[in-house]
């Protein structure tokens, strides 16, 4: 019968030209056909075509095979439900390698003429399952480059300890920290947060990191917190969309001194520990306090500059509110005067806060949380024994 010919036709096409890439054999198999497109759209083909679309996918995927899993043939028309296989290993139209290997379910069907050539085909991909695929790759890489463009060390300040820790809701995400080194030993040290999660935040967050470090280095030994946050604001406003915007909170570290100058645009008001003065070493917690709208809202902003001086054995958290906006599972938020708790009590400095306040951050949410949002923590710590 033709219908079972049609059918062997089409079984030799995925075994000779698909599996074993005889490509050659596509000129007895193909005439001049038309191929409809999922969209709609009818393209006229032929047998280079046919040669053209099976190299790509044996060049994209190792070990690729087509088997056939179920064949319905009904008069010049077979229909095929088929499983596509391979290790995608090279780019294939447009998707990054995963170096993964995938399963494409797909159904095909030809029409075929009475000398047993294809002249008409109809097909239906998965491929959303690779582009899935793809789009997990891409983000582990986007991920890998965001982590790669935060500082690898922290400065080296004698009599400070100075620690990070960052941790995105996402593959990627929109906090941001870095220090900067400037004139007359000082060091400027900057944590921010672009509104939102994911790649948008992250692509935000990159360029502000980048204005901040660029506008401190430029205005060198005149460099002020206040000023600098003003000059990116200008940029920024121009280069981020109108219904984004950052926060950041920046200080200028004077080792020698303990100083800190610093100014904030719409940020998380870091928690200074402060040694209240009694004999029995207890501690007292204080914020970094100023005013100033987030980057990228308005043009032609200030920002308020203030000072503070921590003396040995004081320090400063300055944190992303990824962590005080944390919710458990009846919905209480992790709040602040819980973080001012938690530092008057004085855990181990450095990592070890850090450590701590994740602790209990999970203590409070519970098992099974899900994060909300990115959490950065950013400790300065005084040595109390500095000589």
């Amino acid at each position: 019968m033709v219908e079972e010919v049609n059918k062997a036709i089409f079984r030799r096409y995925v075994e000779e030209v698909t599996n074993r890439g005889n490509l050659e054999l596509a000129d007895e198999i193909f005439g001049r056909y038309h191929a409809h497109q999922p969209g709609g759209l009818v393209l006229e083909r032929g047998p280079e075509d046919v040669k053209r679309f099976n190299g790509e996918f044996r060049s994209a995927f190792h070990n690729f095979r087509l088997s056939i899993d179920e064949q319905i043939a009904e008069g010049d028309k077979v229909v095929s439900r088929i499983t596509v296989r391979g290790t995608h290993q090279r780019e294939f139209r447009g998707m990054a390698p995963t170096g993964k290997e995938i399963e494409l379910k797909g159904i095909t069907i030809f029409r075929f003429s009475p000398e047993g050539k294809v002249v008409e085909t109809w097909d239906s991909y998965d491929q959303l399952s690779l582009m899935r695929h793809s789009v997990e790759q891409e983000l582990r890489l986007a991920r890998s480059i965001q982590q790669a463009s935060l500082p690898e060390e922290v400065p080296q300040l004698e009599g400070w300890q100075i620690s990070t820790f960052y941790r995105p809701a996402r593959e990627v995400g929109g906090d941001f920290y870095d220090f900067f080194e400037l004139q007359e030993g000082r060091v400027g040290v900057v944590v921010g947060d672009a509104t939102g999660k994911g790649m948008p935040a992250a692509l935000v967050a990159g360029a502000a990191s980048n204005m901040l470090r660029a506008v401190a280095q430029a205005l060198g030994s005149s460099s002020s917190p206040g000023e600098v946050l003003a000059q990116v604001n200008e940029t920024l406003l121009a280069r981020i969309p109108a219904n984004m915007f950052v926060t950041c909170f920046y200080a200028i570290v004077e080792d020698e001194s303990g100083g800190l100058l610093y100014a904030n645009a719409g940020h998380n008001l870091p928690c200074c520990r402060r040694d209240d003065g009694h004999a029995a070493a207890t501690t007292t917690t204080t914020d970094l306090s100023a005013r100033g709208m987030p980057l990228g809202i308005m043009p032609q902003m200030n920002y308020e500059e203030k000072e503070s001086v921590l003396v040995p054995g004081e320090g400063v958290l300055f944190y992303t509110d990824g962590l005080v906006e944390a919710h458990n599972s009846q919905g209480e938020m992790f709040g602040t005067p819980r973080l001012r708790s938690l530092l008057s009590e004085r855990p181990e400095a450095g990592r070890g806060l850090s450590a701590t306040l994740m602790e209990e951050l999970e203590r409070f949410t519970g098992k099974g949380w899900e994060q909300e949002d990115d959490i950065t923590l950013l400790t300065l710590e005084r040595s109390a024994n500095r000589s």
